[in-house]
């Protein structure tokens, strides 16, 4: 029986022997690009936004634009009945030929006292009054000039354009309503939609090294998320212009503005954001979390394959995670071959065959 049992042992430890040695995919570290990003949350405003508002009273008569289209700067928007004010106008021009025509008569007589003066014929007080009288008329010219060029202005602001080019909304009065100079609602309110402002808040504490990094660089690049749920990039980067200097006081936050191209309009006015912030790239080790292990001590492991094909276990220094990756700072270095999947069926000192890992193959062989 002793022979029996020495035979069946020898039998397994050949069987061992004869075993090929276990596949697994392993991935050779090489520096990789890590962009150093600022993730905040944002909200979209407009860059330029004005409200439509008449500047004499009257009623409109008339509205020359389709709402929600496009108008450009000094387009006519509306038209104010301007039958009263082109009679003020009138009326002022013919008080302002009825001074000149004053002046014209007070000139007259002031030239024929110079001639009576120097003779004596009128006395000097009789004199001063006509020269008075005739600064006089000038001024009064001038009130008219003045009640004239009124009266125009008055007369075009019947003429309501628009202050900036951009997108109206619908319009807030129909034909036929009386507006008012001091009235609190506008008639329309025309946005521009390109480019758009994405306002983000950033910590108190926070902000100082964002703010010495824009020092640094200048001009700070941003990307945008739209959709958190399926991470929709928005396809335009836009800069950082400016933070703000003052700290919120209910919040301790501090605002950040970014100008972001916006050509076909789908970023909207108050709409909320995720926007990346992006001040730099560094080229750093990283290994997937899915190729690690967590030991009892909390310490993280992974398993590599060393020139011989052997396996061996790494204890690792890691600084960050980085998407799905850790950040390697020590216990690895470049060209080791790190086990990714696998390495659950192996131990140190095992004898192994690598194969090259990758994201698609990986995802592939889960799909089946």
């Amino acid at each position: 029986m002793a022979g029996c049992g020495d035979n069946t042992q020898g039998q397994a430890s050949a069987q061992v022997q004869a075993r090929p040695p276990q596949s697994v995919s392993v991935i050779t570290l090489s520096p990789q690009a890590m962009t150093h990003e600022y993730v905040l949350p944002g909200r979209v405003t407009p860059s330029r936004q004005s409200q439509v508002r008449p500047q004499v009273d009257g009623v409109i008569t008339k509205r020359l634009f389709e709402e929600g289209a496009q108008v450009e700067k000094g387009q006519q928007l509306y038209q104010i009945d301007d039958a009263r004010y082109r009679a003020r106008l009138n009326s002022a021009i013919a008080d302002k030929k009825s001074a000149e025509a004053n002046l014209k008569t007070l000139e007259a007589k002031a030239r024929r006292y110079d001639d009576l003066v120097a003779e004596n014929a009128v006395s000097k007080q009789e004199y001063d009054d006509v020269v008075a009288q005739k600064d006089q008329a000038l001024a009064a010219i001038s009130v008219a000039e003045s009640a004239v060029e009124l009266a125009r202005v008055n007369l075009e602001y019947t003429k309501v354009y628009a202050p900036i080019s951009g997108q109206i909304s619908r319009s807030f009065v129909t034909e036929g309503a009386l507006v008012t100079t001091n009235q609190t609602q506008q008639l329309a309110v025309i946005t521009q939609l390109d480019p758009v402002y994405v306002d983000m808040q950033e910590s108190g504490n926070a902000i100082m090294s964002l703010r010495q990094t824009m020092r640094e660089q200048r001009s700070l690049p941003v990307s945008l998320t739209m959709d958190e749920t399926s991470q929709v990039t928005y396809a335009h980067e836009g800069t950082v212009k400016f933070s703000e200097v003052t700290v919120e006081q209910t919040t301790g936050s501090v605002t950040l503005r970014a100008e972001v191209p916006n050509p076909d309009g789908d970023l909207m006015p108050g709409m909320f954001v995720k926007a990346h912030v992006k001040t730099g790239t560094e080229d750093v080790l990283m290994v997937p979390q899915r190729a690690t292990t967590r030991q009892p001590n909390g310490a993280l492991s992974v398993m590599i394959v060393n020139s011989d094909n052997k396996v061996e276990q790494r204890i690792l220094k890691t600084a960050e995670i980085y998407e799905d990756q850790y950040v390697v700072e020590g216990g690895l270095k470049a060209g080791d071959k790190v086990i990714v999947t696998g390495y659950q069926k192996v131990q140190p000192g095992a004898s192994v065959t690598p194969q090259p890992w990758s994201k698609r193959s990986s995802a592939a062989n889960q799909q089946g």
